[in-house]
């Protein structure tokens, strides 16, 4: 059941419950007199139990291996279409509609290309989530979800890709250049897109209504220039009980939206950490940052491309004429694919960068580092809480738990308690 958002007398009954409760999981080390950063940190750790750890250990080590085999599984489909032939006689019977042979190509082969994919994606997407406890749907409800996926891809990927390779066609040796410009801006309006009209295609977006979680995000985001007037929540329940929130879109499209899962399971303090480190990432314009960084990798992946392509398919291999064969695509497409699969620890590091400079904002916007801490144990529950330290480097896209508590507490000792959120003693 909804308990934030229905009203403000429940709001605030259920607000004083959470505040509450929240002390009582404050542990003692995080009150202590002479308060230590570290030993506070451990002392959050402890609260965690060791059979919840070790399932959230093996949850997410094992999500390690999948991006292994999510690659493996993209050369093998490469294979089946190349080798096979199935790309060559795709382009040949589609070759007599005209100029819109290359866009139906592109639809056909992400229709194929995810059906080969299938068995692997249902196990990684659906079975595994399942036998761990994240996932909500039935296989019906997650499989509809997944049809709904697979029609925008081959909508917009038919498109992107078609005006991709009208770049290829005319621009030449200079092509990569262009694709980039193009690749960036098409990314920048999938930002702006995604959330206000994509979104509501899997989950139910309603405004929230007053009381004191909303307020507090409000004053949040007037206090920082975050241009939202309203609050929306979401029902991702129907998926899973993960808790998250996000502040998205860009040009007058900026909106605040957080999950009931969030609502449901959270304090008012937790929240407002969540939403802290949230507009952190509006503020500190961290999607126009991460788009700069995004066309130089893809400046480079698509430079690479134009010199691998060629040696690949010398002589006509595979049936494919050149770069402007829209049979390359699958080859085109596997390229992107090792290039980015090698470039984890670096695109893990670039956006877990910027999330560490969000929690450092969070911080001193909602000052509420206990709530911070209790939240970060939450997210343990399939996030690897402490991870060696190059485990981190290259596998996780986020700070791990224990360095966001971490963080947390450090901010606690060196902030002056009266300028911090009251907080309830136990």
């Amino acid at each position: 059941m909804k308990v934030w958002g229905q009203g403000v007398g429940a709001a605030v009954a259920v607000g004083i419950l959470g505040a509450a409760l929240g002390a009582c999981l404050v542990p003692v080390a995080a009150h202590a007199a002479a308060f230590d950063p570290v030993a506070a940190t451990q002392a959050y750790l402890d609260t965690v139990a060791a059979d919840a750890r070790a399932k959230s250990n093996a949850y997410f080590e094992g999500g390690y291996w999948l991006q292994l085999w999510r690659f493996l599984v993209s050369l093998a489909v490469a294979a089946v279409f190349l080798a096979g032939g199935v790309a060559r006689r795709l382009r040949d019977g589609l070759g007599r509609l005209g100029r819109f042979d290359t866009p139906l190509f592109v639809v056909a082969y992400t229709v194929i290309d995810y059906l080969l994919s299938l068995p692997f994606v249902v196990y990684a997407d659906w079975y595994r989530e399942k036998r761990y406890g994240l996932m909500n749907q039935t296989l019906g409800d997650w499989f509809g979800d997944q049809l709904i996926q697979l029609a925008i891809s081959s909508l917009f990927g038919g498109l992107l890709i078609w005006a991709l390779y009208a770049i290829v066609r005319r621009l030449g040796r200079r092509w990569w250049i262009w694709a980039t410009a193009f690749s960036v801006a098409a990314l920048a309006v999938i930002v702006v897109v995604t959330p206000v009209f994509l979104a509501p295609l899997f989950n139910k977006y309603e405004a929230m209504k007053p009381g004191p979680v909303r307020e507090a995000l409000l004053s949040m985001a007037r206090s920082n220039e975050v241009p939202a007037t309203d609050v929306y929540e979401f029902n991702a329940s129907r998926q899973s009980n993960k808790i998250s929130a996000n502040v998205s879109g860009l040009f007058g499209t900026t909106r605040i939206s957080l999950t009931d899962t969030l609502l449901q399971r959270c304090t008012l303090a937790e929240i407002k950490a969540v939403m802290g480190h949230e507009m952190g990432h509006y503020v500190l314009h961290h999607v126009f940052v991460l788009l700069a960084y995004l066309s130089i990798l893809m400046f480079v992946a698509f430079l690479l491309v134009d010199g691998a392509f060629g040696r690949l398919t010398r002589g006509g291999r595979w049936g494919i004429t050149g770069l402007g064969d829209v049979a390359g695509l699958p080859l085109v497409m596997v390229l992107f694919t090792a290039y980015f699969f090698l470039m984890t620890p670096v695109l893990n590091t670039i956006i877990r960068t910027q999330e560490a400079e969000a929690d450092a904002f969070g911080l001193n916007l909602a000052r509420e580092p206990d709530g911070f801490a209790t939240v970060a144990l939450k997210l343990a529950e399939y996030r690897k809480l402490a991870p060696g330290k190059w485990e981190e480097v290259v596998f996780y896209d986020h700070p791990s738990g224990y360095n966001r508590i971490l963080r947390a507490m450090r901010w606690k000792a060196e902030t002056p308690m009266e300028s911090q959120a009251a907080e309830p003693k136990p």
